[in-house]
């Protein structure tokens, strides 16, 4: 939708420009949008000037710009806002941001009271923050208070008050209530209406004042939320007890009025502890960041604020304390706990030369660790950083939910004025007509909307952190559960990632030979079959000019001679005649073994020297990753650059349903494809050469003991080397997902019953008050349901236990 906002001027940075032919173009697409009087582009400063009377929104002129290929440089904000109370003030809070110019996308989470706030360049949060209060809400920038990040307004004091409001109501309301029991036998013990009037009245004023401040900003902002149908619903109770009363009349209702708002305060309150449970594994992650590390220095060790510590610094960590950075042990040896990181619940053994995790819980030893990472770069910060923004975005049924929030209110206030007309001109009691309009307003549940979704969201991606599983959004999440193809890479993902050099077959001369001048070509290289050559041999000689050949093999000169070392297809490529080898190769092939051929120049001629057979044994817990995801009703795939025997080796004895062998790392992009016009897929791999098929997928999934690149172009990350985590990231989508449809059909179900019910006179306005304050309670209590769930036992876990 485009929003007009009406500024003078606007300021783009602009990325991607790299002349002056390319500020014109970035000009010319500016000044083609509707609205834009003038626009100019400074190559220099990279920075677009967009003039008009009323421009459109940021975020069209930055779609414009990236039509003609280039991008908005974009900043990032993230403001805690308080005064939220439904869905309704979700979409408020959204609409006021979205009118600051500059603004590109805002995603606000009602259950954390966040809004993450995109802008063009760095956001002036001031600006942000007074749009917000011009809307009848508080905020701060979440950027300077480091410490607030995984809490609410609930989470920062607001429970004690809450409380204590909640229990002078209670005490206030109970003698209004209370005689009504008494009718029950037939007595008569209701108070004087004088009496009920001095004990309702600071509960409709003083105590229901939050009400009647955040439903008179929404009424000043044009729209309507949860507190204004509360503040009109009582006040029409309130108020024709008090005409009554002034008339000499018994028939009062300040125990309904007082009750309903006694009733929101006690929903209010279980709803704010609900919500802190929600966000327990953000907590639980920030709580696992020391403050303090132990430095060696010349002069001896000295306790340092951890942000002091810098790059190369040796820490000394002791036993039972928290590792404070991410680095490498280079004295002691010890066993790290790192269960609430990784999800693995057995220590981990650490000797000299292991990478240790900050955050994870130091054993038996003393241990002097080299830091390697520091701040927002170690790996529970980044852990930090996926949990966070995979709560803070919207899943896409959220979208829905957002455009019903958007008229509930209008629609249930109509309904209410209907509601007391209709009774009203039919039965000319408007006694009548009144409390059932009252009972239209205050069974009306918006909040049950805004928290069905984002809650399930933060529960899911909760437990699946916990259990080393980490969803980078919610979009994924909700995707996850539609999967119906599985497709993985072979070497790191469903083998060890370890091969063996298991058999060396010179066409002439000896074994080690053949097995010294391929260690040569490959010295340096971090190849999985280089690494099992080079621990057969010790290079006799230097390569020079060494060069991969993608999906073949690679190149280099040895003592002057030009090598190949690589598969068939580069043997047939270089026209290198592989003789009297072929059938034992056949042989290896149908075994499972991975080949490598060895060729050399020959004078004018290129001849074999032999061949190299490996063996990259499954991973423990393979054969039962895959069985688990066929009960689940998925189909597997192996996509593989290996020949085709080696291939179809190892996915027959793990119970693949298919298998693409010999397929280059730029194919594996087509496979996926391929395959996603038969259903939603996700790929599973751990290597830079899978990033490609993992972006191109519905749902990548990265082993987190692979590369960085792969875990960046992942949507899943598996924080420990274990396959079978692969189906509990689908079980645990499945879980949320129904979650978040159970919920939405409790909120919805809420409103679509009771509010029929109340318009026809069957729900009085207690009952519909309770019901309304334990509709939220009742969503975040089937939500909480979600933090049972475990990861099933893998096959580490089952030996654990035996073995204990």
């Amino acid at each position: 939708m485009n929003t007009a906002i009406a500024a003078a001027d606007l300021r783009l940075p602009i990325e991607g420009m790299t002349c002056a032919s390319c500020a014109g173009r970035v000009e010319r697409a500016l000044k083609q949008i509707p609205g834009v009087e003038d626009a100019s582009v400074n190559l220099a400063t990279e920075i677009a000037e967009v003039r008009g009377s009323a421009l459109p929104s940021a975020a069209d002129i930055a779609r414009a710009i990236e039509a003609a290929g280039y991008a908005v440089g974009a900043g990032e904000t993230e403001l805690a806002i308080e005064g939220m109370t439904c869905a309704s003030c979700v979409g408020r809070v959204e609409r006021a941001l979205r009118q600051v110019p500059g603004v590109l996308d805002v995603s606000v989470n009602l259950a954390t009271e966040h809004a993450r706030v995109r802008t063009a360049g760095n956001a002036d949060t001031a600006k942000l923050i007074a749009a917000l209060e011009a809307a009848g809400y508080i905020a701060r920038s979440l950027q300077e208070v480091p410490d607030a990040t995984a809490t609410s307004a609930s989470d920062r004091g607001a429970l004690p008050k809450e409380a204590r409001h909640l229990l002078i109501a209670a005490i206030l309301t109970a003698p209004l209530v209370l005689p009504m029991a008494g009718m029950l036998f037939g007595q008569h013990w209701m108070l004087p209406g004088w009496l009920q009037f001095a004990l309702a009245t600071p509960v409709q004023f003083w105590l229901g004042a939050r009400f009647y401040r955040a439903g008179w900003h929404a009424l000043r902002a044009g729209t309507g939320n949860m507190d204004l149908l509360v503040a009109l619903g009582t006040s029409a109770g309130y108020g024709l007890s008090v005409y009554h009363l002034l008339q000499g009349s018994s028939a009062l209702y300040f125990e309904a009025s007082a009750a309903i708002i006694t009733l929101i305060l006690l929903g209010k309150f279980l709803e704010a502890r609900a919500k802190r449970q929600t966000t327990e594994a953000i907590r639980a992650l920030q709580a696992l960041k020391p403050t303090t590390a132990r430095v060696r220095t010349a002069t001896g060790d000295t306790d340092v604020a951890v942000e002091r510590v810098k790059v190369g610094d040796l820490v000394v960590v002791r036993p039972g304390e928290r590792f404070p950075v991410d680095g490498e042990v280079r004295e002691g040896r010890t066993h790290a706990d790192e269960s609430l990181i990784t999800g693995e619940s057995i220590p981990v053994a650490k000797d000299a030369g292991d990478r240790v995790t900050g955050g994870a819980v130091n054993g038996e030893g003393v241990v002097v660790v080299e830091t390697l990472a520091i701040g927002s770069e170690t790996a529970l910060a980044r852990i930090i950083r996926l949990v966070e923004d995979a709560q803070a975005k919207k899943a896409p049924i959220q979208k829905t939910v957002d455009r019903v929030s958007a008229i509930f209110v209008p629609v249930v206030v109509a309904v209410a004025l209907l509601t007391m007309l209709a009774w009203g001109l039919a039965t000319q009691d408007w006694n009548a007509a009144i409390l059932n309009a009252v009972a239209v307003l205050v069974i009306a549940c918006p909040c049950a909307l805004g928290l069905a979704t984002p809650t399930a969201i933060m529960a899911g991606t909760g437990v699946a952190a916990r259990s080393g599983i980490l969803i980078k959004d919610a979009e994924a999440l909700e995707l996850a559960h539609k999967v119906q193809v599985v497709a993985f890479d072979k070497t790191g993902t469903l083998t060890a990632g370890e091969p063996r050099l298991v058999e060396a077959l010179p066409l002439a001369g000896e074994r080690d030979a053949l097995v010294s001048l391929a260690a040569a070509l490959q010295s340096g290289s971090e190849h999985p079959l280089a690494r099992a050559v080079l621990r057969e041999a010790t290079p006799a000689a230097v390569a020079s000019d060494t060069q991969a050949l993608p999906g073949r093999g690679l190149k280099g000169f040895v003592d002057g001679r030009e090598v190949w070392l690589g598969n068939l297809a580069l043997m047939q490529e270089i026209q290198a005649d592989v003789g009297e080898l072929r059938t034992r190769a056949n042989e290896l092939e149908s075994n499972g073994h991975t080949l490598s051929w060895l060729a050399a120049g020959d004078g004018d001629a290129v001849r074999v020297h032999g061949l190299l057979a490996f063996r990259d044994e499954p991973r423990v817990g393979a054969r039962e990753a895959v069985a688990r995801l066929h009960r689940l009703g998925i189909r597997t795939v192996m996509i593989s650059g290996d020949n085709e025997g080696a291939a179809r080796s190892i996915a027959g004895s793990l119970g693949i349903d298919e298998v693409y062998a010999n397929v280059r790392p730029e194919q594996k992009v087509e496979v996926v494809r391929e395959l996603k016009a038969q259903g939603v897929v996700a790929m599973v791999g751990d290597g830079i050469n899978d990033a490609p098929a993992l972006a191109a997928s519905d749902v990548g999934i990265a082993m987190g003991s692979g590369t960085d690149v792969a875990m960046h172009a992942a949507a899943v990350t598996l924080m420990r080397p274990e396959i079978t985590l692969v189906a509990d990231a689908i079980d645990v989508s499945r879980r949320t997902t129904s979650k978040i449809h159970q919920n939405l059909f409790w909120a919805f179900g809420y409103n679509v019953v009771g509010i029929p019910l109340a318009a026809i006179g069957l729900l009085n306005p207690i009952f519909a008050g309770a019901a309304m304050a334990f509709s939220s309670v009742s969503v975040l209590g089937n939500t909480l349901l979600l933090k049972r769930w475990r990861p099933a036992p893998s096959h580490t876990d089952r030996e654990t236990n035996h073995a204990a």
